[in-house]
């Protein structure tokens, strides 16, 4: 029985999720996933700022990575960093709710590219980040036609 794009997103995410002690070290949830699409939040605690007082931007690049490998994961197919940029636009603060938006841009063949956005609770852009993907061998889970 072959499964709907939406449940295998969500069957990959499960399975990647259970793995995922860096996310959730982090304080990250993953709100939401779909084919090309994942969504993750996290609230800005103390321990993620830096001396400036603002959130550190090696914590908001965390937050957009796993939007982006959940989002690059969403077909059943193992899925990995070639390369990633991100700008940042605004400081996350002290106790701002942060969410990572990913969407696929292009998938062909084994490489793909995803925006993401980081915004705050009150919608402003804190950063865009693009994470471009490589498929390698491998699944999440087992089913019917996947290497």
């Amino acid at each position: 029985m072959s499964l709907n794009p939406e449940d295998r997103a969500r069957r990959s995410a499960e399975a990647m999720w259970a793995g995922d002690a860096a996310s959730k070290w982090v304080g990250m949830t993953l709100e939401a996933v779909g084919p090309g699409t994942a969504t993750t939040r996290m609230t800005v605690a103390g321990h993620h700022t830096n001396g400036h007082g603002i959130c550190h931007g090696g914590v908001i690049f965390a937050l957009a990575d796993s939007a982006f490998a959940f989002a690059c994961n969403s077909y059943n197919r193992s899925a990995v960093a070639q390369h990633n940029t991100i700008s940042f636009i605004a400081p996350g603060k002290l106790g701002d709710t942060l969410t990572a938006t990913a969407r696929e841009i292009s998938l062909a063949g084994r490489n793909g590219i995803y925006d993401v956005t980081v915004t705050d609770g009150t919608g402003a852009t804190i950063a865009e980040f693009r994470g471009c993907s490589r498929i390698i061998n491998g699944s999440h889970f087992e089913e019917e036609g996947t290497p």
